[in-house]
């Protein structure tokens, strides 16, 4: 009987309150609810690919074992769950860094950021001529490479910055060349093994470390350590990651922890074109409001 008056009282105020609610309810509330939903959405798409998908249902159950309690009047068990609630978000803040590090990249990386309102049109077509020169210049390199079996591993850096892997390899700073490509990773070259890091169509660093992907054990036992350093950057970032087999020659991108293959010269340059290069023709015309034109 007590059960049933608690359970009766429970829905009875939350019935007073959604009522109270809808009374007072105006534009601003109306507002306020979009946004929230909006939010809500964003981190679900953000989070459900990752390891905190599962933490999440985990924090929902003990929700409503939370609330299950305040309605029993179970007071040893509500203190218990008050106690997880308070230490929980160190244990999660500890244990899911690496997660909640990417979730704030991902929110960083605004449409706002790209719009340049200081920017001339002179300079939008010199960034677009260097980077369709750039991906053509690395896609028959790429092609050269494949044909000879020799093993690369190119990062185009994107949004999310790079300095950590950068600090671990050798500064290079220089034009893009097919020449200087092969030179790096010629298979008795220092910088052979390790990255090669793209930045504003530039050659910035090689031979830079990238971090292990989040599930190793899951990935095809048949893929080297190339695929699986260009697997675990794409997992860490926003970068898009080139791969040349050393073993069979093959040409694959590894994008947001995804990996295709088989690409040849002329798919690898529209792909790396339609993913990197910021500005093309027809968003140009869209953009005319935020531009200062030179006179």
């Amino acid at each position: 009987m007590q059960f049933w008056q608690a359970v009766q009282s429970f829905f009875q105020s939350v019935w007073d309150t959604m009522v109270g609610v809808v009374k007072s309810f105006g534009l601003n509330d109306l507002l306020d609810i979009l946004l929230v939903t909006f939010l809500i959405y964003k981190a679900i798409q953000i989070i459900r690919e990752t390891r905190a998908a599962q933490l999440i249902k985990g924090i929902l159950l003990l929700c409503v074992a939370w609330v299950l309690a305040q309605m029993l009047n179970l007071r040893t068990i509500t203190l218990l769950l008050q106690g997880v609630f308070s230490w929980g978000i160190i244990a999660v803040i500890v244990l899911f860094q690496p997660e909640l590090r990417r979730t704030l990249e991902r929110v960083g990386r605004t449409k706002v950021g790209k719009l340049n309102i200081f920017s001339s049109q002179s300079e939008d077509e010199k960034q677009l001529h260097d980077w369709e020169h750039a991906i053509d210049t690395i896609a028959s390199a790429a092609e050269t490479l494949s044909m000879t079996k020799t093993g690369a591993l190119i990062v185009f850096e994107r949004q999310s910055r790079l300095g950590e892997q950068i600090d671990t390899g050798v500064e290079i700073n220089a034009e893009i060349s097919q020449e200087l490509i092969g030179n790096i990773f010629f298979k008795n070259s220092p910088l052979h093994d390790g990255a090669m890091i793209i930045r504003d169509a530039r050659i910035l660093a090689a031979s830079c470390f990238l971090p292990k992907p989040q599930k190793e054990e899951l990935i095809a036992r048949e893929l080297g350590s190339r695929h699986r350093a260009a697997i675990g950057m794409s997992e860490n970032s926003d970068a898009i990651i080139l791969v040349v087999s050393e073993e069979t020659g093959a040409i694959s991108i590894a994008e947001n922890g995804v990996l295709t293959r088989n690409y040849n010269k002329e798919t690898l340059a529209k792909y790396l074109k339609d993913k990197i290069i910021p500005h093309k023709p027809e968003e140009k015309r869209e953009r005319k409001l935020w531009r200062v034109k030179k006179k």
